[in-house]
């Protein structure tokens, strides 16, 4: 299996994410071709002394920033590492694509080169969110602000491929994210939603969800538009952050609850490693004809290297084609979502 890389994208670019490659190989044995400035490439792994076996480079030389306009940098930095990358997947040189650069360029591109699933009107971004039962996935945790209630049915179905082919998960719970249980709640457009969920025969529909009640991780997949998303997500990771600092001052108070801390240190790292975002390593673009994968802009080389990983399950889980044969039941008549 060969995965494509933005050796350029991030803020830790392209040091971390050379090194998340590395271990990617040696851990999923999987092939990459990382896509970059070949100086800078090279003088990190001269720097880091990082094994670049089964890693070959392809040389870009321009990068899109974080300031970039997303489309304009997409149409006129041809020969961006991101840009590279894309046309390389859609011409079918590689299975995946991996990059930790801008998510609204990364969009852009996943768009209007790798191209859209038939019944898809605009990718979402999926986001796996620990919960206290256990992981769900957030979407659109990002892409779309505004969302039509085909579009909320679209993420539904391509939400609960997710969950069965990368995460094995059988039968995924979906709801809607509300304020209230209630099938009238909220605005038109998810009153309209909540009605088509209903209907939609490829997922187990349990209804409404309220915030409050999303962080146990009773339901598999959430589903909102992607302001709403985007709130809920970091409002989530600030949570998580807040709780792991304060149950950490609690036990450097004093040199008891130091002495408190040896009986309990095992659980306290199962509870720091479940809250950690870089345990899942990045997010799928879904709707999109190859898998595209937006890992986090701090992106360490752990980080990274679970991107990879999540970019391989995609590909074995055949989960971009599974999602076009379900989303043409969804919308039979070929009508976008």
């Amino acid at each position: 299996m060969k995965i494509i890389i933005d050796a350029m994208g991030g803020d830790h670019a392209p040091a971390e994410i050379l090194k998340g490659a590395a271990q990617a190989v040696k851990e999923y044995h999987v092939s990459i071709v990382a896509v970059g400035n070949a100086e800078k490439i090279a003088q990190a792994v001269k720097e880091h002394s990082i094994d670049m076996d089964q890693i070959t480079i392809v040389n870009a030389s321009e990068e899109i920033s974080m300031c970039d306009e997303p489309t304009a940098a997409i149409r006129h930095k041809k020969d961006s590492s991101m840009v590279v990358g894309m046309r390389m997947l859609a011409a079918g040189e590689g299975d995946a694509f991996v990059s930790a650069g801008s998510t609204g360029a990364l969009l852009a591109g996943a768009t209007l080169i790798v191209k859209r699933l038939k019944g898809v009107k605009r990718p979402a971004i999926g986001t796996v969110i620990p919960g206290a039962n256990h992981p769900f996935l957030l979407l659109d945790s990002g892409a779309n602000v505004e969302c039509r209630p085909e579009m909320l049915d679209a993420f539904a179905t391509m939400g609960t491929v997710y969950m069965e082919k990368v995460l094995g998960v059988k039968q995924p719970k979906v709801a809607l994210v509300n304020n209230g249980a209630e099938e009238t709640k909220g605005t038109p457009t998810y009153v309209t939603a909540h009605a088509l969920l209903k209907q939609n025969s490829n997922i187990q529909f349990v209804g409404n969800v309220e915030p409050k009640d999303i962080p146990q991780g009773d339901v598999d997949v959430v589903v909102c538009d992607g302001f709403t998303g985007n709130v809920i997500l970091k409002l989530t990771e600030g949570l998580a952050k807040m709780l792991v600092g304060q149950i950490k001052g609690v036990f450097l108070k004093n040199a008891l609850t130091k002495l408190a801390f040896l009986f309990v240190k095992d659980g306290m790292k199962d509870f720091k490693k479940k809250l950690d975002a870089d345990e899942y390593g990045g997010a799928l673009m879904m709707g999109v004809q190859h898998p595209v994968i937006k890992a986090h802009g701090s992106s360490n080389a752990k980080a990274f290297k679970n991107a990879i990983r999540q970019a391989k399950a995609c590909v074995e889980g055949n989960v971009v084609n599974t999602m076009a044969e379900k989303l043409a039941l969804t919308v039979p008549d070929g009508t976008e979502g």
